[in-house]
């Protein structure tokens, strides 16, 4: 487990402070009841961007506090506890990584401060089908006088449908299924061509399905180099993986504390239902996995901020916090018995929240077989 400065601590409480205050599970559930397409609450997003977390990866020189990784996972574990909704993930962290890793100092210039700021939601648009694999990209951005034609559609876009920026994965060469040949490229999503269709998730956030039909845009939209996105595509993923792993422990964690304490309440029998020990024994188990977890996630945030290779701690972290939370919200229905079958209670918004997640960014199967590969295996 990492040891926190004054500095994360600090941070993780306010974090935990504003979650429970400003984003509880019943602002999830207001924004669900409300029917719209919202995939979060426009005013938490601004009050996250005026107490600085939308800048938390973003450094100094474009108005970010260049914090580092740990501490952006850490404002996500808090928010993963309340499923709090919001663009972090998709801005904060994928967007503003991805602009740093690739960006030209003309980019940053114009993106990062807005990000930082909150007044910016930016995503990446990578997925092209029900699955997650980044390499499976058919998008075609053909050359055009000194631009690209973008021809294609993306699908599941985290926040697509409130973005104003998309970064989209796109093939300028190679075949599907090439890791040569990825360009990225910077698309305004109000774009002439661009037509973006909201997905309701199970979970009450959203996420879009983006056609892109002749979208033009010059070479000065193109993010790294032509042909060679897969050298800042691979490392901005590994971020998302580490981040929304990061979140997911929260969402495990507050699970497992809400269902603790319904087990040293509930009687049944004429008895607290914590005192039977099949019901002890599945709740240590859960506790040791979560811990477990939480090592993972914090050694790969920590290899982040240090600049060392995360591709098999990425997935690895990614893997085990989808088993967690796949474990944690099945627990969290079953220990509360029949209320935990009702909407009445918060346990079913956490098993929705759970299968989203679980499935964003690759399932843990997709992460077993990438860290083996990685592994040598």
């Amino acid at each position: 487990m990492a040891v926190l400065t004054e500095e994360q601590t600090m941070l993780r409480d306010a974090a935990r402070s504003w979650a429970q205050e400003s984003a509880p599970v019943s602002a999830l559930r207001k924004l669900r009841n409300e029917g719209t397409k919202a995939s979060f609450d426009a005013a938490a997003w601004s009050e996250m961007g005026q107490m600085g977390w939308a800048g938390v990866v973003v450094p100094e020189a474009h108005d970010g506090s260049g914090f580092g990784y740990l501490g952006l996972g850490l404002i996500l574990e808090e928010t993963g506890k309340t499923l709090a909704a919001s663009p972090l993930l998709s801005t904060a962290l994928i967007a503003a990584s991805a602009l740093e890793l690739g960006g030209s100092d003309a980019q940053k210039a114009a993106w990062l401060p807005k990000i930082a700021s909150g007044e910016l939601v930016a995503t990446l648009a990578v997925d092209e089908h029900a699955h997650h694999n980044p390499t499976r990209i058919s998008l075609i951005a053909g050359e055009k006088g000194n631009g690209f034609v973008l021809n294609g559609t993306k699908t599941f876009v985290l926040d697509g449908a409130a973005a104003d920026l998309l970064i989209v994965a796109a093939r300028t060469g190679g075949t599907t299924g090439d890791t040569d040949g990825i360009t990225l490229f910077l698309v305004p999503a109000h774009a002439p061509g661009v037509t973006r269709t909201h997905l309701a998730l199970a979970d009450s956030r959203g996420a879009a399905r983006i056609v892109f039909d002749g979208v033009e845009v010059g070479a000065d939209a193109v993010l790294g180099e032509v042909g060679k996105g897969w050298a800042i595509l691979e490392p901005v993923l590994d971020r998302a993986y580490a981040g929304l792993a990061a979140e997911m422990l929260g969402t495990a964690t507050a699970a497992f504390e809400i269902t603790l304490d319904y087990l040293k309440t509930r009687t049944q029998f004429g008895q607290v239902i914590g005192t039977f020990q099949a019901l002890q024994h599945r709740a240590a188990k859960w506790f040791t996995d979560l811990e477990t977890t939480r090592s993972c996630v914090e050694a790969a945030l920590e290899a982040l901020d240090a600049g060392a290779d995360t591709r098999a701690l990425a997935s690895l972290a990614k893997a085990k916090a989808s088993e967690v939370l796949h474990l944690a919200s099945n627990e969290m229905v079953q220990m509360h018995g029949g209320i935990g079958m009702t909407d009445e209670h918060d346990a079913g918004l956490y098993m929705k929240r759970a299968r989203v997640a679980e499935a964003l960014f690759g399932a843990a199967a997709f992460h077993r077989d990438r860290y083996a590969r990685l592994m040598g295996f």
